[in-house]
């Protein structure tokens, strides 16, 4: 391993990843020579939605990473656990695991189903703590080669203003359940010396749900694009695991402390005009 690639030849498992922030993450991790387990269905594409396992896997191998396509769905526990048996055998260990798959839906009470509230809890919460349950063992492994291992959820700060609460319940209790397993995660595995966080931009980032969900093109053009966020995870991957736990970061916080203050590259029209602050935050 280079000083100047310290995630080379590493081994990052991640939920989704086909698209946007997740794969942009993979990428940066993939551009130092890492290995990358993506779990994600769509094998196909998908008409309201870019890319799929396959365009993502290229996207990584060109920029210098080593791939492992698992078509599988993380709600099933059988198919996670054969990811990571998988990802055990091609690359022997597990030193990150990144969760970055999420299902979203802002309806409020009276109108969501159960149908999708069940997804998300199933995707977003007991996604985030089963793959993070079953990679314990080779976190550990990591942790005592002296590899850094690290969790990396991509949830919001447990911010308990009502507003968020009372504007979309649903989605709410999913987002904070994944963050649960931050705060549970990183007191319970300081002893591994396992550096457990999540990560929440500060404005919204071009992507499917913004685009899809959240407010359409004009939305997207006052947000940033997800290399923010892809450098702030790298930012933390790459921190010492055993001091850097149980943290709510944010993406700009993180690289500000890292002496970069410039954020316009990171912007989809550049320029003065004000950008969209993210779900879960007052200020």
């Amino acid at each position: 391993m280079t000083t100047n690639k310290p995630l080379a030849d590493r081994t990052m498992i991640m939920s989704g990843g086909s698209r946007g922030i997740g794969l942009e993450i993979a990428k940066r991790a993939a551009a130092d020579g890492a290995n990358i387990t993506l779990i994600a269905k769509t094998d196909a594409p998908h008409p309201k939605l870019p890319g799929t396992i396959h365009t993502a896997a290229a996207e990584l191998e060109e920029v210098g990473g080593k791939v492992l396509k698992f078509v599988g769905d993380v709600r099933m526990d059988i198919q996670v656990e054969h990811a990571v048996e998988q990802t055990i055998d091609r690359f022997g260990g597990i030193d990150i695991v990144v969760n970055n798959a999420s299902a979203i839906d802002l309806a409020d009470t009276d109108t969501i189903s159960m149908k999708k509230y069940d997804l998300m809890q199933d995707i977003n919460c007991r996604g985030s703590f089963l793959l993070a349950k079953l990679c314990l063992p080779a976190l550990r492994e990591s942790a005592r080669a002296g590899r850094n291992p690290h969790i990396l959820t991509l949830s919001p700060p447990l911010n308990l203003n009502p507003r968020w609460a009372g504007r979309m319940l649903a989605y709410t209790i999913a987002k904070y359940g994944m963050s649960l397993t931050t705060l549970g995660f990183a007191e319970e595995l300081k002893p591994d010396g396992i550096g457990v966080n999540s990560l929440w931009p500060h404005t919204t980032i071009a992507s499917a749900a913004v685009r899809n969900v959240l407010g359409g093109e004009e939305m997207v053009a006052n947000s940033r694009t997800p290399d923010i966020m892809a450098d702030a995870a790298y930012a933390v991957l790459t921190s010492p695991g055993s001091e850097t736990t149980g943290n709510f970061f944010i993406d700009d916080e993180v690289l500000a402390a890292k002496g970069i203050n410039d954020f316009d590259k990171y912007r989809v029209v550049p320029g003065e005009g004000e950008l969209e602050l993210d779900l879960f935050l007052d200020s």
